[in-house]
């Protein structure tokens, strides 16, 4: 039995944050150099160091040590985790496509993300959804800036875990974004798109998903959209 690497995207996929975790950002920024951030930036599909790279960029801010934006980041959003639980939401469907993916024997589930370690587990526990997914095998923000780059991070740490080389034909990307797209197209992955997030269905399927799904409400069609990309289905095919 060929095993598959499932790797979950985390806001917009799993969660809707309520517009709390884009909030973090401007707020971390004016923590580290002590003014406000006049400027926005866009946040969907990006790892945090790669939003805060930007802050500081437009803002003419240079030098601050990698390890204060993280510390920071990690800071900021355990200081608002009552206000993300309440403005919050796991999205429709996520619960029960992540329990009937784990009763698929050959599957292993974990994330690819853009989150920090630390931030994506505080979100997954506060939700309820850490308990169906491998999170000592994921890839997150602080394992490399870009994100196709989280690919291959979570490739070995599966292998070392498992005993057992996943592929790009094993390996499944789940996310909400062009960007998750890229990132599997780049990294090597199948992609199953959701328009859950701010993305329309045809800009993902523009972008190249191997499937593109309306949302998780329909649990049979998420594990349909897997069990068709898998190994065992092209092999028989």
């Amino acid at each position: 039995m060929k095993r598959i690497l499932l790797l979950w995207d985390i806001d917009g996929t799993l969660i809707d944050g309520g517009g709390v975790c884009e909030a973090v950002y401007p707020l971390a920024f004016e923590r580290l150099t002590g003014r406000p951030a006049r400027h926005r930036v866009a946040t969907a599909g990006r790892t945090e160091l790669d939003i805060m790279d930007e802050l500081f960029a437009r803002h003419g801010v240079n030098g601050v040590e990698r390890s204060r934006v993280t510390a920071e980041l990690a800071t900021q959003l355990r200081r608002r985790a009552a206000e993300l639980r309440t403005a919050g939401r796991v999205l429709p469907g996520a619960v029960e496509a992540l329990r009937a993916l784990r009763a698929q024997r050959e599957v292993t589930q974990s994330v690819l993300t853009g989150n920090l370690r630390a931030n994506a587990a505080l979100k997954l526990r506060l939700f309820g959804l850490a308990e169906f997914l491998d999170l000592g095998v994921g890839a997150y923000g602080g394992d490399a800036r870009e994100r196709a780059a989280l690919l291959p991070v979570a490739r070995r740490r599966a292998a070392a875990a498992y005993g057992h080389h996943f592929d790009s034909g094993s390996t499944f990307l789940i996310g909400d974004t062009p960007q998750d797209v890229h990132a599997g197209r780049i990294g090597g992955s199948w992609v199953i798109a959701v328009a859950s997030g701010t993305s329309s269905g045809a800009e993902l399927r523009e972008a190249g998903a191997d499937s593109v799904l309306t949302d998780l409400r329909d649990t049979a069609a998420v594990v349909r959209a897997v069990q068709a990309l898998s190994p065992a289905a092209r092999s028989a095919g």
